[in-house]
């Protein structure tokens, strides 16, 4: 493959010479293992994860909260472009493209956690095949390919040299979960690597795959470092928002009139205060640019973002603040109250609860002595964050001194202030996604808070 030239690599594709390999089918491996084998190439996923493995086999799709993907599922297990196992020694020396799609999470010092790209690494510098190519689509700090990785797949009996024997390169994932299947066809695709030949190749074959615009980028480092700056921009206006809105509520002013108000500007990008920043990006994606800088701290870099990882951090708090300010309101504290809370995924309409702000909320709560009932419609009857959740909103909500909407899942997002005083004991409802119309909220004769809402 990494002595082919781009009319070679075209051959290769049309004639599913192209044999792909992809490590890792989680929430974005698993839709791009689906891609490739959409297109006629014949892929395998590896997984440490018997269960899904066994799953997808079987030709149960598991991402249910992720849209347009199930009949692509349904069409290649039919024909037999996908499969999928857990033993990378079956799958690797036969495939010639190895894409890796690894979680990089962080530890308990939030600093990010390399360690399952660092075992692959070790196992494909045994089992590649000479000639393979190896996309990185796992996010990762800038220069993490270069100075570690490849010395890693290097280091092995096989004595294998990158750019002689195998290439690597990088390809970051941008994929909002909930929307992936509408991403990959529209949004562009950025591509790296350790040479400008394969660069190439791989941007002729992202191309192939997934028909949107690729933007060549001249190394790995630059790739990530692009795919990190968008999100720690995005982290950052979070903050630079969630700080307005504490200050608009002892103000008497309500942030979405004013966030509305300038989104009429041409250049004003808008964002929206909340409960908190989770999921696998976004607070990641801070702390490894933050990681990228260490060696650095005395040189007053990044202290932006710092601060705004300090802000949204604080944001659980600020909502049980809150809460127990309605509360007292009534004569009533957190301690031995029952608080209903709405939602725990870390976003709408997805199942997913990575450092979900839910968790920071319950938490405190637990410390207060209150009594949690939980509700999310992709969590019924679990157990969730050291809590059972319950089956329906209404018996979540019925008899509760509180609640608290803390995902703007669609099932939310009608709910009549008339419903909440008619099932709650206490007429409390505290709204962190500013999804309540709060003098519908207040006329209904509801006690109501929202982050930001200084206007009530």
């Amino acid at each position: 493959m990494i002595s082919s030239d781009t009319n070679e690599i075209n051959i290769y594709l049309k004639s599913g010479e192209v044999k792909v390999c992809v490590i890792g089918i989680g929430r974005i491996g698993l839709p791009t293992a689906l891609s490739f084998a959409n297109a006629g190439l014949d892929t395998v996923g590896v997984d440490i994860n018997a269960d899904l493995v066994k799953m997808i086999n079987s030709g149960n799709y598991p991402l249910k909260d992720e849209p347009g993907f199930d009949k692509i599922f349904e069409d290649v297990i039919k024909n037999k472009k996908l499969f999928a196992t857990t033993e990378i020694s079956e799958a690797v020396p036969k495939s010639n493209l190895v894409i890796l799609s690894l979680p990089t999470p962080m530890d308990k010092n939030n600093v990010p956690d390399y360690s399952a790209l660092i075992s692959v690494g070790k196992s494909l510098g045994k089992l590649l095949r000479k000639g393979s190519l190896i996309v990185v689509e796992s996010t990762i700090e800038p220069g993490f390919v270069e100075n570690e990785l490849i010395s890693i797949i290097e280091t092995n009996d096989k004595k294998l040299k990158a750019g002689e024997d195998f290439s690597i390169s990088t390809c970051p994932e941008t994929a909002n979960p909930g929307e992936i299947q509408n991403d990959f066809k529209k949004l562009p695709r950025l591509v790296g690597a350790i040479n400008e030949k394969t660069t190439v190749m791989i941007a002729e074959i992202y191309k192939y795959v997934f028909g949107v615009e690729i933007i060549k980028m001249p190394d790995c480092k630059t790739a990530n470092a692009a795919k990190l700056t968008a999100n720690v921009f995005r982290d950052i206006n979070i903050a630079f928002v969630n700080e307005l809105a504490i200050l608009f509520e002892n103000l008497g002013i309500d942030i979405i009139k004013v966030l509305e108000a300038c989104d009429k500007k041409y250049n004003f990008e808008t964002h929206y205060p909340g409960a908190g920043v989770g999921g696998p990006c976004l607070p990641v994606n801070s702390y490894q640019i933050l990681n990228s800088a260490r060696g650095m701290e005395n040189n007053g870099l990044l202290k932006i973002i710092r601060a705004a990882r300090e802000t949204n951090e604080s944001m659980p708090y600020h909502v049980v603040e809150l809460l127990s300010d309605a509360l007292n309101q009534v004569g009533k504290s957190v301690k031995g109250s029952t608080i209903a809370l709405l939602g725990i995924s870390y976003k709408p309409n997805v199942k997913d609860i990575q450092l979900a702000p839910a968790e920071s909320i319950i938490k405190r709560l637990d410390e207060l002595q209150a009594i949690t009932k939980i509700y999310d419609p992709f969590f019924k009857s679990s157990n969730v964050f050291s809590h059972k959740t319950e089956n329906s909103l209404m018996d979540t909500i019925t008899g509760a001194d509180a609640a608290v909407i803390i995902t703007a899942h669609n099932e939310f997002r009608n709910l009549e202030p008339s419903l909440f005083m008619a099932k709650l004991r206490t007429p409390i409802l505290v709204d962190t996604r500013g999804i309540v119309d709060m003098h519908s909220a207040k006329k209904a004769g509801l006690v109501f808070r929202g982050i930001g809402r200084g206007g009530i």
